[in-house]
């Protein structure tokens, strides 16, 4: 099974590139965030044409959570429970046994803002909820824009990103406490070195000079992190014309 996840920063400006990474990956589920576009106008014909069933929680303009895959998605919530909030960040779907819950989570803005203490509220509910879906679902994938780098070898630069949003203290013990009921970040079952990043900034080249954040996660429960293939970050949509700032991230896990 191959589940990837993908912030497009505007589904109706990367379209194209969805479609296209579609047909060359042929993932069982994508996962997508930020796609900014309101239910009604969500393109599910040109996702059915490529082969995939389409489930979404959509604004105009701002968030939104999409989950494309090839067996029909049963939408479970696009909601976190008891946080009363407006913003489309969250869409829980079960694909046979696998529940998948595709996650945005706030950016924060900066570490002495009203958004950022809404970040840490809004991390701190999750971490409730998902010691809950645990105990309901041993075979569990949550991924998403996570917004934070959890480590420094997550970050090119550590000492000038020091303190700030993204990569704060607070931030990182809320991301460490997501994975403390026996979630597992896939990619480090694999890869131990830095230097391997999700988003890169549309500004200074950050890109060419590999100037970037792994903010983008896939975390698995323990059952799937026991059969994790490979989890790998495909760094070529970035370099494709008028990108996302992010690329998509892939975890394969081998049958039970």
């Amino acid at each position: 099974m191959k589940i990837a996840t993908w912030n497009v920063n505007s589904l109706r400006a990367r379209l194209p590139h969805v479609l296209r990474w579609l047909d060359a990956n042929q993932p069982d589920a994508l996962a997508l965030q930020e796609t900014k576009t309101e239910d009604r106008n969500f393109p599910v014909a040109e996702f059915e044409r490529s082969g995939y069933h389409a489930a979404f929680s959509g604004q105009p303009s701002y968030n939104g959570v999409a989950l494309l895959s090839r067996e029909p998605p049963e939408v479970i919530a696009t909601a976190l429970p008891d946080f009363e909030d407006a913003q489309k960040r969250v869409l829980l779907a079960s694909i046979g046994d696998v529940a998948i819950l595709n996650l945005y989570v706030p950016n924060g803005q900066s570490v002495d803002s009203d958004k950022y203490r809404y970040k840490l509220d809004w991390l701190a509910q999750l971490a409730l909820w998902l010691q809950q879906l645990l105990r309901q679902h041993r075979e569990l994938v949550v991924l998403g824009d996570f917004n934070v780098a959890p480590e420094d070898r997550d970050v090119y630069d550590p000492k000038a990103w020091e303190g700030q949003v993204l990569v704060s203290a607070a931030e990182r013990a809320a991301f460490h406490k997501l994975l403390q009921p026996g979630l597992r970040d896939s990619f480090r079952l694999h890869t131990e070195g830095g230097g391997h990043y999700s988003w890169w900034d549309y500004r200074a080249s950050a890109f060419r000079r590999n100037q970037g954040l792994r903010i983008d996660h896939i975390l698995l429960s323990q059952a799937l992190a026991e059969r994790s293939a490979a989890t790998l970050i495909d760094r070529e949509p970035r370099g494709w014309e008028r990108p996302s700032d992010h690329t998509p991230v892939i975890a394969e896990l081998s049958a039970p």
